[in-house]
């Protein structure tokens, strides 16, 4: 009974998480908002919010943080939420703030090809060393299909994939239906990979001399 109650409980945690994520993102989506991260803490419950634009997110004189606490109590049970904001410094290369850019720009009606080929530019720009964008639905007919675009150098498999690369998702709601938008982005290839390049280069320095 104990272990059906465990579960039962973390059940009830993980949709009260999901639910809170939901409503931070809808929010603060003109904010640039990324995603949160809950800890809890033997006193307080503590909320980190991420976003490109964390002054939104406060409010002048922290007034929005007074009305957010006051809704996460209330609207979902968390007790004593202590709230801190950080900020996004280079949102190109965040992949849950570009599929969020992304999705929006298709409800506005833009070309998903064009989008997706201006948003890999900014994130090569920004310095990644390599991104994925997966863009499923109706896009532009009756038929569902699904569209990849990548630059640079990406895992898909193995544990570097899930150790370096970042995934975010998001949804667009057009006239034909609903699109979805995965953002893959790597930051800095894997050490093994760098030590392979410099391993293949210096055998060909020594092959050329």
């Amino acid at each position: 009974m104990i272990v059906v109650a465990k579960e039962k409980q973390f059940i009830v945690e993980a949709q009260r998480r999901s639910q809170i994520e939901e409503y931070l993102a809808k929010e603060f989506s003109r904010a640039g908002y990324s995603h949160s991260e809950i800890a809890r803490t033997p006193l307080a419950m503590r909320i980190t919010v991420w976003a490109h634009k964390p002054g939104m997110i406060i409010g002048r004189g922290g007034k929005n943080i007074d009305i957010l606490t006051t809704t996460l109590k209330e609207r979902f049970g968390i007790e004593n939420p202590q709230l801190e904001v950080q900020e996004v410094e280079n949102p190109d290369l965040d992949p849950a703030i570009v599929a969020k850019q992304i999705a929006a720009a298709l409800e506005r009606g833009l070309k998903h090809k064009r989008i997706a080929h201006l948003a890999m530019q900014r994130i090569m720009d920004s310095g990644a060393a390599g991104v994925a964008i997966r863009i499923a639905g109706k896009l532009g007919g009756e038929i569902s299909r699904i569209d990849k675009f990548s630059s640079g150098y990406l895992k898909y498999s193995g544990e570097p994939a899930a150790r370096d690369v970042k995934t975010a998702y998001a949804s667009a709601q057009v006239k034909l239906g609903t699109i979805g938008v995965q953002v893959r982005i790597l930051i800095e290839p894997p050490k093994e990979t760098i030590s392979m390049e410099k391993l293949l280069a210096n055998s060909a320095k020594k092959g050329a001399d």
